[in-house]
């Protein structure tokens, strides 16, 4: 009898077969256990990210032209920074002054320049 089952198993080809559901479940409930252990462990951090400090990115590239466009009326000053790299071509600054002087060292200062440097490359413009 039990060569002909045996037989009769290897011929459908379920001596493969059923063995794999017993398998999936072992599978299952054993990554199951090693989850549930892994997840209620405590985990503590000792680096932890503060989202209230802003970074400060600083970027060297070849300044071609500084456009500043004073508007007196609302006291702002919109300055155009065009560069050589293929990357970044533009930079945009508003600024909160209309003062030359001013003007020119933030711009020296956000760019990382000297500020004779940029006091050769700004170019002024009044908007009204």
């Amino acid at each position: 009898m039990w060569r002909i089952s045996k037989r009769w198993l290897q011929g459908l080809g379920l001596e493969f077969w059923l063995p794999l559901p017993v398998a999936g479940v072992a599978f299952w409930l054993g990554c199951s256990f090693l989850a549930a252990q892994e997840l209620s462990r405590p985990n503590s951090t000792e680096n932890k990210l503060q989202s209230d400090t802003q970074l400060e990115a600083r970027i060297s590239v070849n300044v071609l032209l500084i456009n500043a466009a004073i508007n007196r009326t609302k006291r702002i000053t919109q300055v155009e920074v065009e560069t050589a790299d293929p990357i970044l071509k533009r930079l945009e600054l508003e600024l909160p002054t209309i003062e030359f002087n001013q003007i020119e060292a933030t711009i020296a200062q956000e760019l990382g320049l000297p500020r004779q440097d940029v006091r050769k490359l700004v170019r002024y413009e009044f908007v009204e």
